[in-house]
């Protein structure tokens, strides 16, 4: 499937979708953000004099924060200070015409300023009111100020990341909030696709805790049925070998991975210790793991005579799985994702032609788009509330107030 061309707004899937993001770093605003990639009109609410964190964070350009210009695409900017007479009546009004509401509040912040569930419910009894927390509305923790790494290092994430003899570790980017992101976008569709059949709207609680507890697989199981807890391994697994990193003679890094056995058995062929395939323990993943020393020996001295390109040629010509171990040059110039179109270039009024990641899958029939990259801190504010039926004189008033 070649990539799709960019569509007029009408012919995207979320066309007629309308999401208000009052959220912040990064959980909520990057599922509001993958909505809007494939056609649901995003209205980004932020404070009037601190705007979303993400504005600032990372490399900047020219006075103009990067990480931005991915984060609040497709979006139009307004600015509100809910707390604020004037800004709580303009974002009820706002309501009325949502679907989607998303914020990451501390749990009782809404309520205090008069928005909580009941006053939005009321304004728009179709409206789905996405609550993305750290530790979710209720509990003891729910209060507490919650972040993407306190999920990595609470979910178990941290403790099974790293070499066995070396502390937990933490990811350099913000994988917690992330998948966050993904899971809160499909709770958002599955709430919306129930008010097709309730007529209703309702309230999503997404615990960034929890999704990535999600995604580690049969751990808790594990510990239920066995008593196991996952150690750290390094880049090995319990669970089959060879599974690695391993150099090349020209200073590259290569994973292997052999899940499945006649890959590890092929691997073996490969590197020229076909006699390792008959002994019994060869014959499953757990038998090999234990091996993991004898198999990393075997692997990792073949690779070691051969450069990336040759090996990475003889493992696809044996079908045995190979990858190089990328950094971002890499990821640009791959024909892979050049073939996906997986990076796509954004013109930008501020600072040019970006490139940045695509929108996140492909449909063949009505495909999602960036529109736009991320806009300038209230760039929209009067023309969105003009369609609302704000006056010049109304909106003159509200930035009086200090409510815009």
């Amino acid at each position: 499937m070649t990539p799709p061309s960019a569509p007029d707004t009408l012919s995207a899937p979320l066309a007629g979708l309308r999401v208000l993001d009052l959220a912040t770093l990064f959980a909520g605003p990057l599922s509001a953000t993958l909505l809007g990639d494939f056609g649901a009109e995003v209205i980004k609410v932020e404070h009037p004099t601190r705007p979303d964190p993400s504005r600032g964070h990372g490399p900047a350009k020219d006075g103009v924060g990067l990480w931005w210009k991915v984060l609040g695409r497709n979006k139009r900017n307004v600015t509100l200070d809910l707390s604020t007479p004037g800004g709580r009546a303009t974002l009820l009004r706002l309501a009325r015409t949502a679907d989607v509401v998303v914020e990451n509040f501390r749990p009782g912040t809404l309520e205090k300023w008069g928005l909580g569930w009941e006053e939005l419910n009321e304004a728009n009894p179709r409206l789905v009111l996405t609550r993305v927390t750290g530790f979710g509305q209720f509990g003891p923790y729910s209060r507490r100020p919650g972040f993407g790494t306190l999920a990595e290092a609470m979910s178990g994430f941290a403790a099974a990341t790293g070499e066995p003899d070396g502390p937990p570790t933490l990811p350099p980017f913000g994988l917690a909030d992330s998948v966050a992101a993904l899971a809160t976008a499909y709770a958002v569709m599955t709430a919306l696709a129930a008010r097709t059949t309730t007529g209703r709207g309702q309230v999503v609680d997404m615990a960034i805790i929890e999704p990535i507890l999600a995604v580690l697989g049969p751990q808790l199981l594990w510990y239920d049925q066995l008593g196991y807890v996952q150690p750290r391994t390094g880049n090995r697994s319990r669970n089959n070998a060879p599974r690695n990193i391993y150099r090349t003679a020209d200073g590259s890094w290569l994973a292997v991975s052999t899940s499945a056995q006649s890959v590890a058995e092929r691997v073996m062929h490969l590197v020229g210790r076909p006699e390792l395939v008959d002994e019994p323990w060869f014959a499953t993943g757990s038998g090999r793991a234990e091996h993991a020393d004898l198999l990393d020996a075997a692997v990792g001295g073949w690779i070691a005579r051969h450069t990336r390109a040759d090996a990475v040629a003889a493992f696809e010509k044996a079908e045995a799985a190979i990858a190089p171990v990328y950094d971002i040059r890499d990821i640009v110039s791959d024909p892979q994702y050049q073939a996906l179109g997986t990076i796509t270039e954004v013109p930008d009024p501020e600072l040019g032609p970006l490139r940045m990641q695509n929108v996140l899958f492909r449909l063949s029939d009505t495909p999602g788009a960036i529109r736009w990259a991320g806009r300038p801190h209230g760039a929209d504010t009067e023309e969105v509330l003009a369609e609302l039926g704000l006056t010049p004189a109304d909106i003159t008033a509200l930035r009086t107030e200090g409510a815009l």
